[in-house]
């Protein structure tokens, strides 16, 4: 049976938002999207872009992966099958989206699962394989000297910056970086207190929003 909570959650959109912004769907619908937002993040449940940022449909192309990592452009993309690189190519070669902002976040099961050495899920691994590629940001970090949480975080936002910089390995998202027609983003939610740091592009600090 399909989850009641689904179909319930669908009564209330087709009778509220549905209604409320019919317009906005019918001019989606026949005008295809056109987001200037790119979102890449993790796929924990807790960190649902549209709901920290409060976007409507249409308003932000959302790729979400295990700790929200951008791997590095592959020269040939016939070896594996490539999502989140099949994702960045569409938002930027067809949407040509003005931001890409990638959000890492606290409390990251992917991040701490690999800095504890955590015993696989299943026999293939596949998420010890996808977390393996961080090991360079393991690696700046260090072994744990002190406060285990912040050793964690450090890491948590090494891989955003991990990320970014594998984002300028595309030839079309630096090319477009370089022309002044887009920009690369870091930020960084708390899960427990809905903090939003931002990546200050100058100091590489990441920073409290203040409004």
């Amino acid at each position: 049976m399909f989850p009641q909570r689904l179909t319930e959650g669908y009564q209330s959109f087709l009778h509220g938002r549905l209604e409320t912004e019919r317009a906005r769907y019918l001019d989606l619908a026949q005008y295809g999207q056109h987001p200037d937002i790119m979102l890449i993040s993790c796929g924990d449940s807790r960190v649902a872009p549209e709901a920290i940022f409060d976007a409507s449909p249409g308003e932000m192309f959302v790729v979400r992966n295990i700790a929200g990592i951008v791997p590095p452009c592959e020269a040939d993309p016939e070896t594996a099958f490539h999502g989140t690189s099949a994702c960045i190519e569409f938002g930027v070669n067809a949407l040509e989206v003005g931001h890409i902002v990638v959000m890492g976040h606290a409390s990251c099961g992917g991040v701490s699962a690999f800095a504890n050495q955590t015993a696989p899920l299943s026999k293939p691994d596949f998420i010890g394989k996808w977390m393996s590629q961080i090991q360079p940001v393991v690696d700046k970090i260090g072994p744990r000297t002190g406060d285990y949480a912040e050793w964690i975080r450090q890491m948590e936002w090494g891989v955003v910056e991990y990320s970014m910089n594998n984002l300028l390995t595309f030839p079309a998202v630096r090319e477009r970086v370089e022309a002044g027609q887009l920009t690369i983003h870091g930020a960084y939610f708390g899960v427990a207190t809905g903090v939003l740091f931002i990546r200050n592009p100058d100091t590489g600090k990441f920073e409290p929003y203040q409004e």
